[in-house]
């Protein structure tokens, strides 16, 4: 078994950077505003590891709902939150 070990081998190996996101919604007071109705009645659709799974849900949640103009869902980039001062590439 050889020592070396090229940049090829250990990329496969290392998981790629955890970016939590969460996706959330609910019905909004006004359309043109982010206040919820009923905080109470949040719909949590789930945390998720990367913008792109999080943009999955956020998108079949939207779409389940399409026919109620107040009701609106968000990505929120927990990431940021959690570590301001990490700046990783993630679509805003």
């Amino acid at each position: 078994m050889s020592d070396n070990v090229t940049s090829e081998d250990t990329a496969s190996d290392e998981k790629p950077e955890q970016l939590l996101h969460i996706v959330m919604g609910g019905r909004l007071t006004d359309l043109a505003d982010t206040e919820f109705e009923d905080v109470s009645k949040l719909d949590i659709v789930g945390v998720y590891p990367n913008y792109a799974k999080a943009h999955e849900a956020w998108k079949s949640a939207a779409q389940r709902t399409v026919d109620d103009a107040q009701m609106r869902y968000f990505i929120v980039h927990l990431h940021k939150l959690l570590d301001p001062d990490n700046d990783a590439d993630c679509p805003d």
